[in-house]
């Protein structure tokens, strides 16, 4: 029984001090941001590999989820007459939920997942501690552009995610099941408010992004520097990056909506 009592607050210690590490982790990042005002070239680059390189899979996710939106919503809109608002539903269900988790997800997998391997490859290859030695701050240098790049660019792909999702429920209703081209757009721009769905929308993939960059750069840097540490920390990061999108998706739409 004592053994077993050691072992509960022997993980609850472990874990308080894994969260102090990595909110001065975060503090020193966030105090190291003002030096990208000198150096934009850092933060033009981090928002191409992060950004930019992530916008086909979210494209692509985009489209399709409108496609299965517009079609599982004309089945069930079509039993009570009302097939023109399958818009309507299309366009609330993206920009309220599905863009931003599904968004969230995608970043995690694939930006999250590869700059914690970067991190953590440039941490086994003693990169890091190179830049220490020739005085130049990793935080500066490394940590803060990866985490401004995935803030940024977090919530303008989930705005994507679902402008191309209306889209692609714009092809199936109206293309191919025949729902009125009029109606799909009208009913939809009456149906959506910019600042309490639109508006809501962007908060949460703002809100995403700054949690799932934090953990994937964290993950990174406190990674064991070999090819297995590395490989575990980069699991950690999706898997983390998902409860926590989960999780604060669900915190947010009863604090919003």
């Amino acid at each position: 029984m004592i053994n077993y009592v050691a072992g509960v607050g022997r993980y609850w210690i472990d874990f308080l001090a894994s969260v102090g590490r990595a909110s001065l982790f975060l503090l020193n990042t966030l105090t190291a941001l003002p030096s990208l005002f000198r150096r934009p070239a850092l933060l033009v680059r981090q928002l191409h590999a992060i950004g930019v390189m992530t916008l086909s899979i979210v494209l692509v996710s985009g489209l399709f989820v409108g496609m299965v939106l517009a079609l599982q919503g004309y089945n069930i809109l079509i039993d009570f007459g009302q097939e023109n608002r399958t818009g309507t539903l299309v366009a609330l269900t993206l920009v309220r939920e599905l863009g931003p988790v599904v968004t969230g997800l995608l970043f995690a997998g694939r930006a999250g997942s590869a700059i914690t391997a970067e991190i953590g490859l440039m941490k086994a290859t003693e990169q890091l501690s190179g830049l220490e030695m020739m005085a130049v701050d990793p935080f500066k240098r490394i940590f803060a552009p990866r985490f401004l790049a995935g803030f940024m660019a977090m919530p303008m792909l989930a705005a994507m995610f679902s402008a191309v999702g209306a889209c692609g429920g714009y092809l199936l209703a109206v293309v191919a099941l025949g729902v009125d081209s009029g109606a799909y757009w009208s009913l939809m721009q009456s149906a959506v408010n910019f600042i309490y769905d639109v508006g809501n929308g962007l908060v949460k993939g703002t809100v995403f992004g700054f949690v799932i960059t934090w953990i994937a750069i964290y993950q990174g840097a406190e990674s064991i520097p070999t090819s297995e540490g590395v490989s575990r920390a980069t699991t950690r990061t999706v898997v983390y990056s998902s409860l926590a999108v989960l999780g604060l998706d669900f915190l947010l739409t009863a604090i919003m909506f």
